[in-house]
């Protein structure tokens, strides 16, 4: 091939990529990511604040949420004509978590707690207060004290989903522990189904929340889409009696630059406290016989040393 035709199947492929929309790997999931735990609805408008629950109703008088931290908090602003009383549901709640709510001025809303259908699952009616704005948090009594506690890691459940019961009966033995941190591959293709399912039999087996990041199982349906709008954001962080927990999306073998950004914040603000990292693509193979590391070693490398420098104490 000529040099010119070389150079214009160059242009040809750039245009081709440039018109498919976003050219890095994981690039639209990191954009979608912003999106979760925003809607919008009967007059009245929800954010969850860092993206840390999904919005799985949002209708005919009840906000339901899918939670994917210990404690977050739901902005809702009510138009003039919203109306007052609504059901607010949390599913992966704490199982000890209350409801605190509040109007701009701090002024605390009329809430009814609503008897517990399973342990993670909790329900409130809130009295909203249209024309304003006001802050819902869902959280455990003693979630900022400065104790110690303990947390169960797993990830890769796939095509083990009509199994993974055993393992929360074993987890369920343990008393103390507050929640299990998972690193990706809920399901073995991300389909909705199958994601249904997984949280179906969450709710059923497990008496604690589990938190997660994507994994590339999650990938293969729709880059993940139905993963985001059911359970949540593939990247995410929050604390929990003083620790850090930050969840990262490798599911493409690369963490997206905008990721790395929020990870470079959350490691600072981390940096003088105890930092638990996830992801489901380690940046180096630990074994070396599956090419399980991230697509390009002088990535994986860096972010490695990055975090090594911000003292991050494990990794999952």
């Amino acid at each position: 091939m000529s040099g010119g035709l070389r150079a214009l199947g160059a242009v040809g492929l750039t245009a081709a990529l440039l018109t498919a929309g976003c050219v890095r790997p994981s690039e639209d999931r990191a954009v979608r990511d912003t999106r979760v735990g925003q809607a919008e609805a009967d007059a009245l408008t929800v954010e969850v604040e860092g993206g840390l629950a999904s919005v799985r109703t949002l209708a005919s008088g009840t906000l339901e949420l899918w939670g994917q931290a210990p404690v977050f908090t739901t902005k809702v602003t009510a138009g003039a004509d919203a109306r007052t009383d609504w059901l607010f549901m949390v599913h992966n709640a704490m199982p000890d978590a209350v409801l605190d709510a509040v109007d701009e001025a701090g002024t605390p809303l009329t809430v009814v707690a609503l008897p517990d259908a399973h342990p993670t699952v909790k329900a409130w009616r809130v009295a909203l207060r249209p024309g304003t704005a006001m802050r819902l948090t869902v959280a455990p009594p003693d979630w900022d004290a400065r104790e110690p506690f303990r947390f169960a890691a797993l990830a890769d459940v796939q095509e083990a989903l009509s199994k993974v019961g055993d393992v929360y009966a074993k987890l369920n033995e343990d008393p103390t522990l507050r929640f299990i941190f998972f690193a990706g591959d809920l399901t073995e293709y991300g389909t909705r189904e199958q994601l249904e399912e997984f949280q179906q039999r969450l709710e059923a087996g497990s008496r604690i929340p589990l938190f997660a990041t994507l994994g590339n199982h999650e990938t293969f349906t729709d880059d993940a889409r139905e993963y985001q709008r059911l359970v949540g954001r593939g990247s995410q962080h929050f604390t929990f009696h003083g620790v850090h927990f930050s969840l990262v999306d490798s599911g493409s073998s690369t963490v997206d630059p905008m990721v790395e950004e929020a990870l470079d914040g959350w490691l600072e603000e981390a940096r003088d406290a105890v930092h638990v990292v996830a992801m489901h693509i380690p940046p180096l193979d630990p074994i070396g016989v599956r090419g399980g590391g991230f697509a390009v070693r002088n990535e994986a490398a860096g972010l490695v040393g990055k975090m090594a420098r911000a003292g991050v104490d494990l990794s999952v």
